[in-house]
């Protein structure tokens, strides 16, 4: 009797505790801040750590096969006297963008910030001895832009992750893994308690080890519950998992795999951003000039509208703190066409019509915004099985009425004697 007594008793705590943790259910404050997420459409990303000094990109460490006691020495110069919080948030804000997403620590193991939680960051072993993401977060929440931290969970130094160790049963053999999880939370408690107004975290490096356990229960669970409106995101190129709160694609627009890391990412009922690169490198290069031009900009930052998704553009900046002037011209353009055509990013969103031949139409209330970015040369455009009356067309840009003419298969929108954009020909339909 007795012992039926304590299998029941045991079978009850852990049916409980099962009950108890159950699906991931985001309170009405995280929803509201993946609607404010979702209007913002254009966002900065910065990659930036100690592998700047090397100007060979953020994995130079791993590419070089650089020893990891030796690429620490780098810390020992690591010196960014130019870095100006003000600076690069008043350049995000030029540019158009709404937040920003900065590495907090990358797949090298350094800290960007002044953690407790190893001496290895950028207070306690460089000569710089200041935190530059304390100063951003200030800065951010001064000016209006929301602050989002990158985080790897990828680590190629610490012993107890043990890089290239074989994984059974969901842990690294050569490896500490519980001491590396907790490590990590101690760490994401720092960012999420001490700085001032972070609004999201963005994951890196699940994919690789596909096989261990991350302990996202709690490391998702830890996050929600210390904010439950900070938004988390995991770049593991899979479909969503439970806790996260949006949904990224690495250089790809949703749904696209150009880049092959994502064959089997399908697109999820969570908020969408694409990330990409402003050259070919995410960390300072300076053999890198592969410079997007502010029209490729522009036409991305578009599409992904259409397409319901954020635009999160990565800058590497220099090891000194500055941002090299190619990005700083560029975005000052990109920043321009944003502020006269904004009403048709922000706030939006993508529209049931797919992506056309000669572009794609963001909505917002009764309005629908059609870009043409890549014009056909045929005199008209044609909107396919639009559901809403339209009763008005006219150009974004000045006003001037468009002709058109409404039939049951859709809508034409005739463009000969309009003046094109060279970027963006935007017109603007009221709908009933």
């Amino acid at each position: 009797m007795r012992r039926t007594l304590l299998l029941l008793c045991l079978f009850t705590v852990i049916t409980g505790r099962l009950m108890a943790q159950g699906p991931y259910v985001p309170t009405a404050e995280n929803l509201a801040a993946r609607q404010k997420f979702q209007d913002m459409k254009f966002g900065l990303f910065i990659h930036w750590g100690i592998y700047s000094i090397l100007g060979d990109g953020e994995w130079v460490m791993h590419d070089k096969k650089i020893p990891y006691d030796s690429y620490k020495r780098l810390a020992g110069f690591f010196n960014p006297q130019e870095f100006n919080a003000k600076e690069w948030v008043a350049f995000a804000k030029k540019a158009g963008m709404k937040y920003i997403t900065i590495t907090s620590r990358h797949h090298d193991g350094f800290s960007m910030f002044g953690t407790k939680m190893s001496p290895y960051n950028i207070v306690d072993a460089t000569p710089y001895h200041k935190d530059p993401l304390m100063e951003l977060a200030q800065e951010c929440e001064k000016e209006g832009i929301e602050l989002h931290f990158y985080y790897s969970l990828l680590d190629w130094g610490r012993p107890d992750y043990a890089f290239g160790s074989q994984i059974v049963d969901g842990k690294p053999v050569k490896g500490d893994w519980d001491s590396y999880i907790k490590f990590m939370k101690d760490q994401l408690t720092e960012l999420i308690t001490k700085y001032p107004g972070v609004k999201g975290i963005w994951f890196d490096g699940d994919w690789e080890r596909t096989k261990v356990n991350w302990h996202y229960d709690e490391i998702y669970g830890l996050i929600h519950k210390l904010n439950p409106a900070i938004l988390v995101g995991n770049n593991h190129h899979v479909a969503p998992k439970d806790g996260e709160d949006f949904q990224m694609f690495e250089k790809d627009l949703p749904g696209a795999n150009t880049t092959g890391f994502a064959p089997d990412q399908t697109i999820g009922k969570l908020p969408l951003e694409t990330c990409e690169t402003i050259n070919g490198s995410w960390g300072f290069n300076i053999n890198d000039r592969n410079f997007k031009s502010s029209k490729q900009i522009i036409h991305y930052l578009v599409n992904d509208a259409g397409r319901n998704a954020n635009f999160l553009l990565n800058i590497g900046p220099m090891p000194n703190g500055k941002i090299q002037s190619e990005f700083t011209d560029t975005l000052a353009i990109v920043g321009a066409w944003v502020q006269k055509n904004g009403e048709s990013i922000y706030g939006t969103r993508g529209s049931y019509v797919p992506p056309q031949p000669w572009g794609v139409i963001t909505t917002k209330a009764k309005t629908m915004y059609v870009h043409i970015t890549s014009p056909q040369g045929e005199g008209y455009i044609f909107i396919p099985k639009v559901k809403e009356k339209v009763s008005n067309a006219v150009l974004l840009n000045n006003g001037n009425a468009v002709k058109f003419k409404q039939q049951p298969e859709g809508v034409f929108i005739y463009t000969e004697g309009l003046t094109a954009d060279p970027v963006d020909t935007i017109i603007k339909l009221s709908v009933n």
